[in-house]
């Protein structure tokens, strides 16, 4: 376990060519890499006629290995907008622009994305090889359901347009592909009108796992939803949940959003974070909030991107880092498969205050997106010497109940559980080596999932 893991900020790697060390967001495993940047499509070229394999990498916000590998292209200035219809809100833009800088260009306009994950620190690009999510899932889908068309780079360098009618193998292997069909060039995507930064938001109490879901299901026809969950909680209260529930408020300013007030300056201390401290801040975040509160005026960056408001969060964790742990069960299995994943999360002790709980609608047919209709958790765990025979406990819990894991917060699972949870894995390997992609673009994840 290496001591020292490094996460580059925003535009580190925005500089030719060099030898860096690099992390993902949870800050482990860290690895000497090469990387090399590109604000031309020839320079891209250039970058991939050269010898070994390569990965794409944004803004480093994958948080375990899948933007990670002994070489990376760096996007971060292939970052121009480049054409804007205000009738439609389609937008084309070049991968290595942020949601940050399209939140600031647009939202002051009465435009905003349609969605979005729980950072706006991500890249257009990152966004459809991850095929993000957001707290809209159940209404609106994957990131990729706002997407036209892209167009990629592959390993030969040619330059296919990419889209549902066009191409659209590749576009579905593609959006939530890891970045292994190719780099990602230019995006069409198209933004949502709004008419306020802000969100008119429901919050609703709920005392354990069966209180939450019937609050879900109530409130389906809501945009937004979303839940802080107590990972601790036992017995009765196991699921204890506060449901935050929201739509776009119709009127009020319009504006950027602010820069995180706070920033941490160095890792905390690891031994901050234990069973004791996580289980006393989740008593009191929960006794915080009234039994209901509605139709509160809330920002949009509060609502969206809570963690946003702390410069390198993920410092909490210690010097070790962390590692996320996001699972989703079918809606018919949701409810046996959270208690038996938060019972031994809760006797184990590792739990984390930062647990969440979503409802996700409808699965598209991209070969590797993660969601499928019913509800997923995302947890945070401070890496430590006990945790990974732990996680591959709840794995054999997740395969049990036909669920997988999320690719992007993935640092460590088995491809026996990548496969299980995965129907589309062979076509997706079968396409990469159908085209020569497979030993071009390959990172530390795809190198232990053998795809």
């Amino acid at each position: 376990m290496n001591p020292e893991p490094l996460n580059p900020e925003p535009r580190t790697l925005e500089l030719g060519t060099c030898d860096v060390k690099l992390s993902g967001w949870g800050r482990y495993p860290v690895v000497e890499a090469r990387s090399e940047s590109f604000e031309t499509e020839k320079e891209l070229k250039t970058a991939l006629d050269g010898p070994g394999a390569v990965i794409p990498f944004g803004m480093g916000r994958s948080y375990g290995d899948s933007a990670l590998a002994e070489r990376v292209v760096s996007s971060r200035r292939y970052d121009k907008f480049l054409a804007f219809d205000p009738a439609s809100g389609r937008l084309h833009c070049e991968s290595g622009v942020s949601l940050a800088e399209i939140i600031d260009a647009f939202l002051p306009r009465g435009w905003f994305l349609s969605v979005t994950p729980g950072t706006r620190f991500i890249s257009v690009g990152g966004a459809v090889a991850s095929d993000v999510h957001g707290k809209n899932h159940h209404k609106a889908g994957c990131f990729s359901s706002c997407v036209e068309s892209f167009t990629l780079m592959l390993a030969d360098g040619s330059m296919p347009t990419c889209s549902r009618n066009q191409n659209a193998g590749l576009f579905r292997a593609t959006c939530g592909g890891m970045g292994l069909t190719g780099v990602i060039l230019d995006v069409v995507l198209y933004l949502m009108r709004v008419k306020s930064a802000f969100i008119r938001e429901t919050v609703v109490k709920c005392r354990n796992l069966a209180e939450v879901f019937d609050a879900f299901e109530a409130g389906a026809e809501v945009s937004y939803s979303v839940a802080w969950i107590d990972c601790l909680a036992k017995g009765a209260d196991i699921g204890r949940s506060v449901l935050m529930m929201g739509e776009h408020a119709e009127s009020g300013i319009l504006g950027p959003l602010a820069p995180p007030p706070v920033t941490l300056p160095f890792a905390l201390p690891g031994f901050l974070l234990n069973r004791h401290t996580v289980a006393l801040f989740n008593r009191r975040y929960y006794g915080s909030f009234p039994e209901r509160a509605e139709g509160r005026l809330t920002p949009l960056d509060r609502f969206f991107y809570p963690l946003d408001r702390i410069g390198r969060w993920n410092l909490i964790y210690g010097r070790g880092g962390f590692t996320q742990y996001q699972v989703v069960f079918p809606k018919a299995s949701s409810a046996d498969g959270l208690r038996h994943i938060l019972g031994r999360i809760a006797d184990a002790g590792l739990g984390s205050f930062l647990g969440v709980l979503k409802l996700f609608g409808p699965e598209n047919d991209n070969l590797l997106s993660f969601p499928m209709e019913g509800y997923t958790l995302a947890l945070d765990f401070k890496i430590e010497r006990r945790l990974f025979p732990f996680l591959d406990e709840l794995d054999r819990v997740v395969v049990d109940h036909g669920g997988r894991l999320y690719l992007t917060k993935d640092v460590r699972m088995k491809a026996a559980v990548f496969r299980a949870g995965y129907p589309g894995w062979e076509k997706f390997r079968a396409l990469r080596q159908e085209m020569g992609l497979d030993d071009k673009f390959r990172s530390l994840q795809s190198k232990r999932m053998r795809i």
